[in-house]
């Protein structure tokens, strides 16, 4: 009876640690938390103007996303708009991406204008938050609005809102924008004639009465809320397939971004490119001025192939640059020949040139005038500073050859008679002089002749407390 008592006890012992051990494992393998089950958002950012640097993150942002295998992208927007060209890049990557994109206007107070409307209409899911309003999407052209509509007003003239563009460039470029527009919003069963009433009349609209004209799909206060709303909700990916949300519990991170987007995001401001150019053209002048002198030129040439490099990613008329190296160089031939007439007219050629040189009107990518203003101005002092150096260059005395030597000051080596040898400027030269001199006793140099520096002895220098 001991014994199958005993027995019992080790059976129920090891029933009881095989369940302990079972519920161990399962405990482990289960997830322990949104993060380690795949459910995390990712927040990307978009503040101010968009260009490259925004192309380039949102790029990062997406990849790191799908490496993750993250369940959604927050594309969280405030900008007034920016180029076409980047535009183009973030909605072509949002496009092709397999995680589900949320654009997401925030906080309150913000806008999706211009470019940040067509992102919005681009992403799978589109909110806005109490308090911010998109709208405004009519292309901006070469040099400022477009005709007909200035400052992004539709022209009222009494007659349709809807009056066409009156030239055909400016046809051409809302045409395609509004093809542009349309087609997103029919990928996204978005509403087709508000976003084309957004280009052709710069229109815009408030949180609620986008979400009104079924623009976007839902308002959320926070991101809190913007996932609980969007947990469930089923979106197309790239390649024709479909994904249930589930974001509920969702650990939402922040993505920073890289070095490269913060790279080109400072140099790809106009303004930077601007002066980066500049100061790689001062750089190689003095190069070219003092041979030798190494650290303006390596200075100078780091910084023209970056601003190059910067110009390169920005859309410019390269007339205006053409005019701002013509102003350049005739600044610099009114330097070494001064006429003022060709001066002048590199003042104006540069100046000119600089406004020319970005042919955009976008948000954020426009000169500063100060900018311009300033550089013109170190220029032109530049310049006058080297006539000036010139001038003075040209009233002075010959000091060549002789003419160099003379009133030089000489140490005697040695004196035999009337001539011996002297250390002078430098050098060991044969003397004559009609005094005896003795070795160590300074002299001046009256003359050269053959080869032969001519001497006296030095005249006694009176200063203001008599003889010395």
């Amino acid at each position: 009876m001991l014994c199958k008592g005993a027995l019992a006890v080790q059976t129920m012992k090891a029933a009881l640690v095989a369940a302990i051990t079972v519920v161990a494992l399962t405990c482990c393998l289960l997830p322990s938390s949104a993060e380690e089950s795949g459910r995390v958002a990712l927040v990307a950012s978009i503040d101010g103007a968009i260009g490259p640097a925004s192309a380039s993150y949102v790029r990062e942002a997406l990849a790191k996303a799908s490496e993750r295998r993250a369940e959604v992208v927050l594309l969280r927007m405030n900008t007034p708009g920016g180029l076409n060209s980047s535009m183009r890049e973030i909605i072509a990557d949002v496009l092709a991406s397999p995680i589900p994109v949320v654009g997401y206007v925030a906080p309150s107070g913000a806008h999706a204008a211009s470019a940040g409307t067509y992102i919005l209409y681009a992403t799978h899911i589109a909110a806005m938050a109490p308090g911010t309003n998109i709208g405004a999407a009519t292309p901006v052209q070469i040099g400022g609005p477009l005709p007909g509509l200035p400052s992004g007003t539709p022209e009222k003239d009494g007659k349709d809102k809807k009056d066409e563009p009156k030239d055909a460039m400016t046809a051409k470029a809302t045409n395609d924008a509004v093809a542009f527009i349309r087609s997103l919003a029919e990928l996204r069963n978005r509403n087709a004639d508000w976003a084309e009433k957004a280009v052709r009349e710069a229109a815009t609209l408030s949180a609620n009465g986008a979400l009104g004209a079924h623009a976007i799909d839902l308002v959320a206060r926070d991101q809190a809320e913007l996932l609980r709303q969007i947990d469930g909700r089923v979106v197309e990916i790239a390649g024709g397939k479909t994904q249930r949300l589930a974001t509920k519990d969702a650990v939402v991170e922040a993505i920073e971004p890289g070095r490269i987007s913060r790279f080109l995001a400072v140099i790809t401001d106009p303004n930077v490119a601007f002066i980066l150019l500049m100061v790689g053209i001062y750089g190689l002048i003095f190069e070219f001025m003092s041979p030798g002198a190494v650290a303006p030129g390596v200075v100078g040439a780091i910084c023209l192939l970056i601003g190059l490099y910067a110009l390169n990613l920005l859309p410019i008329n390269y007339a205006g640059l053409a005019l701002m190296l013509v102003g350049l160089v005739l600044l610099t031939v009114e330097a070494f020949n001064p006429t003022v007439v060709i001066g002048l007219g590199g003042i104006i050629a540069f100046v000119l040139g600089a406004l020319m040189l970005f042919r955009v009107e976008a948000p954020g990518y426009r000169l500063s005038w100060s900018v311009i203003g300033i550089t013109a101005a170190v220029f032109v002092g530049f310049a006058l500073v080297l006539l000036g150096s010139l001038r003075r260059a040209a009233k002075a005395p010959e000091r060549v050859g002789a003419q160099a030597m003379r009133g030089l000051p000489a140490e005697v080596l040695d004196w035999n008679g009337s001539e011996g040898h002297v250390f002078a400027h430098g050098e060991r030269w044969q003397a004559r002089g009609a005094d005896t001199f003795k070795p160590g006793e300074t002299v001046e140099v009256t003359s050269v002749v053959d080869l032969t520096l001519l001497i006296r002895r030095a005249p006694l220098r009176t200063g203001k407390g008599g003889t010395s």
